[in-house]
């Protein structure tokens, strides 16, 4: 396992790039859940400071990005819900023959990640309260970790911190609408939501990145969301 440090960073960090995270899940906490289904948008930080326009001056995802989406057989049954809002199964990933949560998981987000110019910035809606601590649990039960020098920015105290507006909704398809006037598009599949995030992002990039030099915690922070007992670690290596 990789030791990543336990204190914030000291001083501001221009990020090079900002690496856009969602996770679909078989349920919520305190259910233990597990990841079915991971995505990562890869966007150099020139991009983001000079967005594509439409016709009406939003924002568009920019031309230059890398993807990686995996889908993840859980080995945990969905909660019903779950199964209905994402539209996974335990039935249709056993079916597409999708393996579980291992050591080519890891390698993928590795090389992925290696890819990037760094300094490098995890970005997640609600991240530190749901994405970065569940993915942190996933990785430690196949005895692996990111890289210590990995940053996160969570952009739901970033927009209302930003805001500093009271009764606003801060969840992330009414933070789209807010910004666009429209749905988003793809809700709760992993890249559906990840381009939603990237492209409220592009809304406020400026304000956003700035925010980020100053307020991202470090990965070695992290705490796993739930610490599967020893016993219980697949060693799938």
């Amino acid at each position: 396992m990789i030791a990543a440090p336990a204190s914030a960073m000291a001083s501001p960090q221009e990020f090079q790039t900002f690496v856009f995270l969602d996770v679909e899940t078989t349920g919520l906490p305190p259910a233990q859940p597990c990841i079915a289904e991971l995505c990562l948008f890869a966007v150099n930080r020139h991009s983001l400071q000079c967005p594509a326009l439409d016709l009406s001056q939003f924002p568009q995802p920019p031309r230059i990005l890398d993807k990686l989406t995996l889908c993840i057989d859980p080995e945990k049954p969905f909660a019903p819900k779950a199964e209905e809002i994402t539209g996974l199964s335990n039935q249709t990933l056993e079916e597409n023959c999708k393996p579980h949560f291992n050591s080519a998981v890891v390698e993928a987000m590795r090389a992925f990640l290696d890819r990037q110019a760094g300094p490098i910035c995890l970005v997640a809606h609600n991240g530190l309260g749901f994405d970065f601590p569940l993915l942190r649990t996933e990785l430690w039960r196949v005895d692996a970790d990111l890289p210590p020098d990995t940053s996160c920015l969570d952009t739901l105290p970033a927009l209302k911190d930003l805001d500093q507006a009271a009764n606003k909704s801060y969840r992330l398809g009414e933070v789209f609408r807010r910004f666009y006037g429209q749905d988003p598009v793809g809700a709760h599949s992993a890249e559906g939501d990840v381009l939603t995030l990237l492209l409220v992002f592009l809304a406020k990039a400026p304000s956003l990145m700035e925010w980020a030099a100053v307020n991202a915690r470090s990965w070695g922070e992290i705490k796993p969301m739930y610490p599967p007992s020893p016993l219980s670690r697949r060693n799938w290596r």
